[in-house]
């Protein structure tokens, strides 16, 4: 039986890292794990119950208040998140929330409390997981680590398409400002900013399929999966 690895795939908003980790955990038969659509539940709740981000004590109660947990469903073929048993997969991908996650994200008792969440999720391995820490804070000796990039150009376009497939009055001007905004407070933040891990392998995607950028990341899942068989036999 081959032994199974830990998957790290992190880069900039709208570099397609959510499709390609859904794609590999599909082929192969690994757990996904959103952690991006975790930061942006935590976002909705705050947003719905007024909480303040500059109110330390008002962020550690309501932390105590949300339970976050992924569910295939089986309509849609993917995994839905819920938040506090309500299926919020498309309430997280409103705009509002959009625009504030990356503050949210940014603060550290939230980092602290989705960061703990992630690595319970990846004891066991066979997991596949995005974000902006991923193989630098939550799985720092995953086996296999991607850093995604793009074009920003493409990027927008990306977005505006997802964007307005669900609110037709955005505007190109306003993801490209959203997009710009959320890069400079991910890479800046003070806490686990989006930076690239010393052993990652860069993927820009910007002229690339999903097809060939599945296919890439499939032959490096495999390389690593090979040599991690290779190293446990040797220690047999």
């Amino acid at each position: 039986m081959r032994q199974r690895i830990i998957i790290a795939i992190d880069g900039y908003s709208s570099c397609g890292k959510s499709t390609l980790a859904k794609q590999l955990a599909k082929e192969l038969h690994y757990i996904y794990a959103d952690s991006g659509a975790m930061y942006r539940a935590v976002t909705l709740y705050f947003l719905r119950n007024s909480i303040q981000l500059t109110a330390k004590k008002q962020i550690k109660e309501a932390l105590k208040d949300i339970h976050i947990s992924f569910e295939f469903n089986v309509d849609a073929g993917k995994s839905h998140i819920f938040l506090n048993d309500e299926n919020v997969e498309l309430m997280i991908r409103d705009m509002l929330v959009s625009e504030k996650v990356s503050e949210v994200a940014a603060i550290k008792e939230i980092r602290e409390f989705a960061v703990a969440q992630q690595k319970k999720i990846g004891q066991n391995k066979g997991i596949v997981m995005d974000g902006r820490d991923i193989g630098t804070t939550v799985f720092p000796h995953a086996e296999l680590k991607i850093f995604m990039t793009a074009d920003i150009t493409v990027r927008v376009e990306r977005r505006f398409k997802e964007m307005y497939a669900v609110n037709q009055n955005i505007t190109i001007e306003e993801v490209r400002r959203n997009l710009e905004m959320r890069d400079y407070i991910d890479s800046n933040r003070e806490v686990s900013p989006l930076r690239k891990a010393k052993d990652a392998i860069v993927m820009d995607n910007t002229s690339l399929t999903m097809a060939q950028q599945l296919k890439l990341a499939l032959q490096w899942a495999n390389e690593k999966i090979l040599a991690n068989n290779k190293t446990t036999i040797e220690k047999i």
